[in-house]
């Protein structure tokens, strides 16, 4: 696996400088963390349409559900904890309820908070921003899909959560792949499980198909970019042709793409399904590597739970 040359923010902040050229209603408002978000490359080009409100999450997200109010389009950013948990109310009842147009970016998601420890290693964050209605959760795998995807995000009008790697990402896909907002992206083909993955895990979910295939298990491999809303048509055909399911996320196994796909399924088309997530634990300090290891988040990881769901299909 190849990492970036650039981190995946450096990216989405060309992005926002890129757009906002074309549109004046972007604005973007931060809490304190321009520099860790490198949001403080659109405030040198655009000071006019940079808020700062400092420490303030949830008057940040009030702020920006004004703005939308106004005919603004408003990026907010923080850490995925600070951007969920603690503004939940904020996002649910000024943004959602009130039907507005407020874009909420929240960094480093789950175990890549890293050096952060506990207190930002967010494992329910989808989970929070699944149950708000209205909600859009997108989760991009790398540069390529974030840069096709953005300007979906820029014309769709409501709330959107963008949770974003912060660092290098693998390189998964290549520049000018398509990807539609809400619509899994099938990356492999198979007959004897279906595995949809998420985020960081989309390069483990590679590799673990890889190694599935030698021992002559062919497994279908679908990205889920959007959580929400669910690609259901695509799980739902996936499923039919292998009858068996995992899923794979940097995230709590409770509240997110696992639980939004069992709940598919056990509604329309009963199998097996087994997820690859955090299993009910807080975080803790680490880097990445190690943290996936301790948690369970690895292609070898992967590759037990397809074993598992393919023998639960055959008893």
């Amino acid at each position: 696996m190849v990492l970036e040359d650039r981190w995946l923010r450096e990216t989405y902040v060309d992005l926002l400088i890129e757009y906002a050229a074309k549109n004046k209603d972007i604005v973007i408002l931060e809490a304190d963390l321009m520099k860790a978000g490198g949001t403080f490359r659109f405030a040198e080009k655009y000071p006019e349409r940079t808020f700062d409100v400092g420490i303030q999450e949830a008057n940040m997200i009030g702020t920006a559900a004004g703005m939308s109010a106004m005919g603004k389009i408003p990026f907010t950013h923080t850490f995925t904890a600070f951007a969920t948990r603690r503004v939940c109310d904020q996002v649910t009842l000024s943004v959602a309820y009130a039907g507005l147009n407020v874009k909420m970016m929240g960094s480093d998601p789950g175990v890549t908070a890293e050096y952060n420890g506990g207190t930002h290693m967010s494992m329910e964050d989808v989970s929070i921003m699944r149950n708000i209605p209205g909600m859009i959760v997108y989760e991009p795998v790398d540069s390529a899909q974030l840069k096709a995807i953005f300007p979906q995000i820029v014309d769709h009008y409501g709330p959107v959560y963008i949770r974003l790697l912060r660092r290098n990402a693998v390189k998964v896909f290549e520049d000018g792949e398509t990807f539609e907002l809400g619509k899994g992206k099938l990356m492999r083909e198979g007959s004897d499980v279906s595995i949809f993955a998420t985020g960081i895990m989309v390069a483990d979910a590679v590799e673990a198909v890889e190694e599935l295939e030698k021992e002559g298990i062919h497994a279908e491999l679908i990205n889920i970019h959007t959580v929400k809303p669910l690609d259901e048509e695509m799980v739902l055909a996936s499923v039919a042709k292998t009858g068996c399911a995992v899923t794979a996320e940097n995230h709590s196994v409770i509240g997110g793409l696992g639980s939004a796909v069992a709940e598919l399924l056990v509604e329309k088309d009963p199998v097996p399904v087994k997820k690859v997530g955090v299993m009910d634990h807080f975080g803790e300090v680490g880097l990445t590597p190690y943290l996936k290891e301790k948690y369970g988040l690895t292609a070898k990881d992967i590759i037990a739970a397809a074993k598992a769901a393919i023998a639960m299909k055959k008893r």
